[in-house]
């Protein structure tokens, strides 16, 4: 008892240790000078949610898509900022996130405060971030990488093929291309359409983009864009950019504030709006992040990156429900969809809190299948004109890897009792009547899809059929045909919530779902999320090409061998 009672007080000790740590060192406003130039480092894997570790106290945050936005929304209205320079190094992620932040550039361009960019270099993304500035800067020894837009997908059929793996699937929807990595060798038509629509509207949105921003015609831009990519000299005559120089170089030739520049590191200036409120009975908004491939049971992060778990989310919607001080509550999403199951115990959940109080659903770079299926309940649906979303369509199915272990000299033998017993069997593929099982399995679910969402967006299941069968639509799409009510960014999310709820602006605290790990968790979890996830260090060093086919190649086959249906949407990396 002595022991258990001495490991509870040093619990204390080091949770009250760690409090006064963090309000001595990390509480404190930044020491910035007047007339200070803010320096925005944006990088790869802007993510949503921030890591947890027993290190993190100890280590500099790696920033997150709202730690970036909201200091930006700070440094606006703070006088000793006087302008701000953006040093995109790689795209943050795909191009709901890139939209956003450059949206919150282009926000505090409004403060009139001088924005310039500089390029070590520029792709398209990370051009179309630059074109958000004021001016924009070149390394001179650099090259304008401004190509287009091209899409890849990665089709395993050879592969599998060679080793004697036979995918079985089954799926609903022309265009449910989900399983077609691993049971096509390369486009089917449908899929080849879907993709190229895509591509088409993100291409002119980065051309639209770019018109406005460097006041030419969309038409000169692409044809810009078709003689790309350009040496230095070539993108400053073609008036893409305003200057060469190095970044030593910008205090003279950018004149990003009055007289001496004083530059402050946006990692030094931080964010302050998403504090967790205090005991105050202010009104509260909920920001509740659904980031990650849907499963059941909890949250975490696993080899197949962030895991958004049906236990763990019910949980957080009830809190947050039944909580009398949570006046609206806003979902952000970005999840490529997942489990059936878990997507509809959250779209339960979800339902019930709709009925209590104005609910917004905030849409990142990815709400697809499952994803769009939590979104289903929301009173508005907010995207991104890049968003990837739709995907209503499902699909399920096994493999039968007989062939693998009998080149490896093995063998699989089993024995069962019931008819359909070994319906899921690895052994052999679906046998006509349990594909027709399986195919009444997928046919139910998706009637149910479309009709869940017909009632959602107010209209026939007839129209929604039309538009769904599996089919990805960008957020601007999704718009046109009626699957989202806006274009934005989780700021006009918040701003429609708090409307709905009727709730003053400038009068209203944020609480923030999943909070911030306690001690004890971090202690139980201590490495979290540094092996080979998403955001993890291992997979920070891999490069931009290894991590994209790591996504591919890492899928949730515990999604598969559970045997339920799945709402996932494809595996695509755009550059």
């Amino acid at each position: 008892m002595a022991l258990v009672f001495g490991l509870i007080g040093a619990a204390v000790v080091v949770s009250a240790a760690g409090l006064a740590f963090t309000w001595v060192f990390l509480g404190r406003e930044p020491a910035i000078k007047p007339n200070s130039s803010l320096v925005l480092r944006i990088s790869s894997d802007l993510g949503e949610l921030e890591p947890a570790t027993v290190f993190s106290p100890f280590l500099e945050s790696r920033p997150t898509l709202r730690s970036t936005t909201e200091m930006l929304r700070r440094a606006k209205t703070d006088a000793r900022i006087t302008g701000l320079l953006v040093l995109p190094s790689e795209s943050p992620a795909l191009w709901g996130k890139t939209q956003e932040l450059r949206d919150a550039i282009l926000d505090f361009k409004t403060s009139k405060k001088p924005v310039v960019a500089f390029l070590e270099y520029g792709g398209d993304q990370e051009y179309y971030l630059a074109t958000a500035a004021d001016r924009i800067f070149l390394l001179p020894t650099s090259t304008l990488d401004l190509r287009g837009i091209a899409s890849y997908e990665l089709f395993l059929r050879g592969s599998l093929d060679k080793i004697g793996t036979v995918p079985d699937f089954v799926h609903v929807g022309d265009y449910k291309t989900a399983p077609n990595i691993w049971t096509q060798k390369g486009y089917t038509p449908a899929h080849r359409e879907m993709a190229e629509s895509l591509n088409r509207d993100t291409f002119d949105q980065l051309v639209d983009g770019i018109a406005r921003a460097r006041k030419k015609a969309p038409e000169e831009v692409k044809a810009l864009v078709d003689q790309g990519p350009f040496l230095p000299e070539d993108a400053l005559n073609a008036g893409l950019i305003d200057g060469l120089a190095y970044q030593d170089e910008l205090a003279d030739k950018a004149k990003l504030g009055r007289g001496k520049l004083e530059p402050v590191e946006s990692s030094d200036y931080g964010s302050g709006r998403f504090r967790t409120p205090g005991l105050g009975r202010r009104a509260r908004i909920a920001i509740v992040y659904a980031v990650g491939t849907i499963m059941s049971g909890k949250s975490g992060r696993s080899a197949q990156g962030d895991v958004l778990g049906s236990q763990t989310m019910a949980e957080t919607i009830r809190k947050v429900r039944e909580d009398a001080n949570i006046k609206a509550v806003v979902l952000r999403i970005d999840s490529p969809g997942g489990s059936t199951i878990a997507s509809d115990v959250i779209w339960r959940e979800l339902m019930l809190t709709r009925a209590k109080k104005p609910l917004v659903v905030s849409m990142s770079d990815v709400a697809a299948s499952g994803g769009y299926y939590i979104a289903m309940p929301a009173h508005t649906i907010v995207a991104q004109p890049g968003t990837l979303t739709g995907s209503i369509g499902i699909f399920g199915g096994k493999f039968v890897t007989r062939g693998t272990f009998s080149k490896l000299g093995a063998n699989i033998d089993g024995v069962s009792q019931g008819r359909h017993a070994e319906m899921l069997s690895p052994v052999r593929p679906f046998t006509p009547e349990e594909r027709k099982k399986i195919e009444a399995q997928m046919a139910a679910f998706y009637d149910q899809f479309v009709e869940k969402v017909a009632e959602a967006r107010h209209t026939t299941p007839e129209r929604i059929d039309a538009i769904a069968q599996g089919r990805v639509w960008t957020g601007r799409q999704a718009r046109e045909i009626g699957l989202v009510d806006e274009l934005g960014g989780l700021d006009r999310a918040i701003a429609i919530a708090r409307q709905r709820a009727k709730l003053p602006e400038g009068q209203v605290d944020f609480v923030v779902y999943p909070p911030r790990k306690s001690l004890y968790e971090m202690v139980a979890d201590p490495l979290g999320d540094s092996g080979l996830a998403r955001g993890g260090a291992l997979w920070s060093a891999l490069g931009r090409e290894e991590r994209q086919v790591a996504s591919a190649l890492l899928v949730p086959w515990r999604l598969l061998r559970a045997g339920e249906p799945l709402a996932l949407m494809p595996l695509v990396w755009i550059e």
